[in-house]
């Protein structure tokens, strides 16, 4: 597995997936701090693009922060600097899930000026846009269904977070909340990629700088926001505001689709992310 050093001097790992390394792409995984396994080929976007996606810090091969500064989302961009420039990209496109996405909006903020693309996949909103989210409405329209009626209360009651043991089951027991259909497809999804307790506390500590949001003004690259319709984790309003946040933002509505749309509909993801990114090859040098 290749290794490149954190900002700290940290050996952190990163695995790689796909043949085409003329357009690589740096892809960041949610959770918080679930094992990257979990995004599989991403509905086979490795066909096209070599995928290069990090072990973040105490997550997988990657040995934990030494503080939880260090392995917050707002620190480990950092780390994600050192990984492009240990690959020799002089730019670098970045696809992220979920909780990744904060990671990809601290790089976008941190290191504008290396990004040459962005897509945010569900990105959680409410610390970027001060928008009502709808996941209220898109739950109430599924709470007949006996395993989102028991996911929702698994999620009222919280984490059990004595160990790793305990945060993945609950884990186990809130994912039907993630997809749009809760069948053999999302069953099998949902067991894959385990769940790191200490390295989520540690990423999702402190908060964003207050100007984050104007940060954001200074992206220049294109930048593409893919919701899911019925995503009752990060809704579908607030997440697709958030491209109004970069001046070369758009967003994409996935219908029957929830949190995991390269699951749920792989083929319309495909379609939305790779026009994106043959876009993004458009624009590099010959």
């Amino acid at each position: 597995m290749p290794v490149y050093q954190g900002e700290d001097g940290a050996l952190l790992h990163y695995d790689m997936a796909g043949g085409d390394s003329a357009s690589p792409l740096i892809v960041l995984a949610g959770g918080a701090a679930r094992h990257p396994d979990y995004l599989g080929d991403l509905a086979g976007l490795s066909g096209h693009h070599q995928l290069v996606v990090p072990h973040l810090r105490g997550v997988g091969r990657s040995s934990a922060a030494e503080t939880a500064d260090m392995g917050s989302w707002w620190r480990q961009a950092g780390d994600i600097e050192r990984l492009r420039a240990s690959l020799g990209l002089n730019r670098c496109a970045v696809v992220a899930h979920s909780a990744g996405t904060r990671l990809a909006v601290a790089y976008a903020a941190q290191f504008p000026d290396r990004l040459a693309g962005l897509a945010l996949i569900t990105p959680p909103a409410s610390y970027l846009v001060d928008v009502p989210t709808d996941t209220p409405a898109l739950k109430a329209a599924r709470m007949a269904e006996p395993p989102f009626a028991a996911a929702v209360s698994a999620l009222d009651a919280g984490p059990d977070t004595s160990s790793d043991q305990t945060f993945n089951a609950w884990q186990q027991a809130i994912a039907p909340l993630c997809y749009a259909t809760w069948d053999e497809t999302a069953r099998e999804h949902a067991r894959a990629g385990g769940y790191a307790l200490a390295a989520a506390r540690a990423f999702l500590s402190g908060d964003p700088p207050p100007d984050l949001a104007s940060r954001l003004r200074d992206v220049r690259a294109p930048v593409l926001v893919i919701a899911g319709a019925q995503d009752t984790i990060a809704g579908t309003g607030p997440v697709v505001a958030v491209a109004g946040l970069f001046p070369d933002g758009r967003a994409a509505v996935i219908e029957h689709c929830g949190h995991m749309p390269w699951v749920e509909q792989p083929a319309a993801f495909r379609e939305i992310l790779g026009a994106f990114l043959a876009g993004l090859d458009d624009r590099r040098p010959s």
